[in-house]
């Protein structure tokens, strides 16, 4: 489930938060007709992980370390919330 909840009253609102977010550097995640999971990944560092492992691995340390799937940084479910 998501770290954040946010609400909005109308569909537009949650269009334009969903855009906000994006133009943030958050992806969506899913989306449907009431709500929205956006996530923003924490950004790998190749360089560093290649210094490291290239003399020991011959770089297959990095390339292990390319193929695992980014930690998620933050998660917000956008939802329109009914009254």
């Amino acid at each position: 489930m998501a770290n954040r909840i946010r609400r909005c009253s109308t569909k537009k609102e949650l269009e334009q938060l969903v855009d906000d977010y994006v133009t943030q550097g958050y992806k969506i995640q899913s989306q449907g007709e009431n709500n929205a999971l956006v996530v923003k990944e924490k950004k790998k560092d190749h360089a560093k992980v290649a210094l490291l492992t290239v003399w020991w691995t011959c770089g297959i340390g990095n390339l292990i370390y390319a193929l695992m799937p980014a930690k998620i940084e933050d998660e917000v479910m956008i939802k329109i919330e009914n009254s």
